[in-house]
This record gives structure tokens, sequence and C-alpha cells, in this order.
């Protein structure tokens, strides 16, 4: 082993005098006496015997110095500048962005008035037409396709998930129609809900606004529930038109009551369900026939 000798240490002054008060601290005594190790102490010595210590004293490397020195400067004063600069244009591109957003909002604000404003025309020429003889048939066939708006006595039903509910894996009888076993209401069983509220008596429905029609279509896309494709919220307020007393007891009674009934025993679904003496329905939001047809009217038929 090499390395850089020590002097020996002086055991006479290490240790303390006879009789000081603090002859039983010696190890504690001779650190704070020599402070600076030997070592470096001579290592400093050594430089300062060859000219070397403190700041350097040819030209040549008080210049090399200099420059580090700028070059140091240069690099922070060129950061900050940049930082400076870079600064507004990352505000300028959010401001950008807001607006973009905003805009689209007015735009699609719009377009809604646009629809509203449209329905109300064509509901206004429906009314015109319907005022021909046998314009009732035409009326009855809005009411029932959820063409038209519709209100009446019926029931609401509110379903939510259960209390701290998230998607999870699990193994049970759900999983195997493609669904976990957590307390999320999922879109099946919407669909089941559904299903059982038309078998029950109800003449109209909706969800969370939402009107369905004989085209409506319950989905899931990943943890969301659409219905028509729009993306729907939990809670979820079912309201159905139909005879409140007999519609909620019969839905009740059913499989799909008795479904919805092990949902919340099982897998802590809440529901809520009540009799209301009037719901209001708004009209579909889309109705779009692709293969249907009018039949033509038999001569003599009435």
């Amino acid at each position: 082993m090499c390395g850089m000798s020590q002097p020996p240490l002086n055991r006479s002054s290490a240790s303390p005098a006879p009789g000081r008060p603090d002859a039983s601290m010696s190890l504690l005594t001779h650190v704070m006496d020599h402070s600076l190790d030997e070592g470096y102490a001579e290592a400093s010595a050594r430089r300062e015997a060859d000219g070397t210590a403190g700041l350097p004293r040819t030209l040549k490397a008080k210049l090399a110095l200099a420059a580090g020195l700028v070059l140091a400067a240069g690099v922070v004063t060129l950061g900050a500048a940049e930082a400076r600069i870079s600064a507004p244009v990352l505000a300028k591109e959010r401001q950008e962005l807001i607006d973009r957003v905003e805009r689209a909002d007015d735009r699609a604000n719009g377009l809604e008035r646009d629809i509203d404003r449209l329905r109300t025309d064509v509901a206004d020429r429906q009314r015109a037409a319907l005022k021909q003889p046998g314009g009732g048939q035409g009326m009855l066939v809005a009411l029932l396709s959820g063409a038209t708006e519709v209100r009446g006595p019926g029931i609401k039903l509110v379903v939510d998930d259960a209390k701290g509910a998230s998607s999870g894996d699990g193994g049970g009888p759900r999983e195997s129609a493609g669904f976990s076993d957590t307390g999320r209401v999922r879109d099946r069983d919407l669909q089941k809900i559904v299903n059982g509220l038309w078998q029950s008596g109800a003449e109209a429905i909706s969800i969370n606004g939402q009107r369905l029609t004989a085209l409506s279509a319950i989905r899931a896309a990943g943890d969301a529930i659409l219905v028509d494709n729009r993306p729907l919220v939990p809670p979820y307020e079912v309201l159905a038109v139909g005879d409140k007393k007999r519609l909620g007891t019969a839905f009740q009674d059913s499989a799909d009551g008795q479904y919805l009934h092990v949902l919340q025993e099982s897998y802590g679904i809440r529901y809520t369900l009540s009799a209301a003496d009037e719901v209001r329905l708004p009209a579909a939001s889309s109705l779009t026939v692709r293969t249907a047809t009018a039949a033509e009217q038999q001569k003599g038929a009435s």
C-alpha cells in the first residue's frame, strides 16, 4: 500500500497535562486542538512552497480562468434569455387552444339552436298536416316512435353505482357475460331494466334525458355506457310513462326487477323507485330509418 506519510503523533502533546479539568476528555481535546488534519496541513504547506497556492499567477492561467468565467456567465445568460422568450410563446399557445375550444363550444351551441329551430318547424308542419282527415293516426305514430315530446303519469327509477365502486376483474356470473363482479352499473344492467319496463307496460322511456325508441342502442365503451352513442354518467335516471300504480309493481315482480334486486343485494348497487303524477320525456334526438319504407295505402281502405 502506498499513501501519504503521516507525521507521528506526539503522544505527549495529545495527552492532557496532569491536573487539567478536561483530563478525562483527551480525544475531544485533541480534535479541538488539531482541527486541520496533519496530511492537509502538510499538502498546504507544500503548495505554498511551490508557489501553486491561491489564484493563478501566470498570464496564461489568468486568461484561461477569465475565459471560463465568461463562458459560464454566457451559458447562464443564454438560458435565462431562452426562458424569458419561451414563456410568452407557451402562454400564446395556451390562449390559442382556449380560443379554439371556445369557438368549438359556440359552434356546437349554434348547431343545437338550429336543431331546435328546425325541430319546431317540423313539428308545426306536422301539426298542419295532421289537421287533414285521418291525421290523428300520424300523431299516434309520432308519439309511439319517440318523435314528439310526451308527458303523463309514470315512475322514476334512479340507479347508481355502489359506494366506492371501481372497475376491476372478477370471476362471478356477471363476468361470464362480459361484465366484472364490481359495484358499477353496466350497459347490460340498463338493457335488462329497460326491457323489464317495456314488458311491464311502459309506453315511453328515457335515460338521463335520452329518449329511447325502437332503434335505440345501449352499449358500453370501456367503462362508459352509451345510449345512442351518447355517453352517460351515474346516477342513471330512468323515467317511464305508464300506469304509475301498476307499472312499478309489475316491474318489481318481473324477472328483470328481481335481477336489479340481486344487484343491490350482491354488489351494493343502489336504486330507488318512486311513482310520479307527471313525468316529461323529450323527443328522440335522432330518428333515422334506413330500411323501412311506408306501405302504399290499399284502395278502399279507410
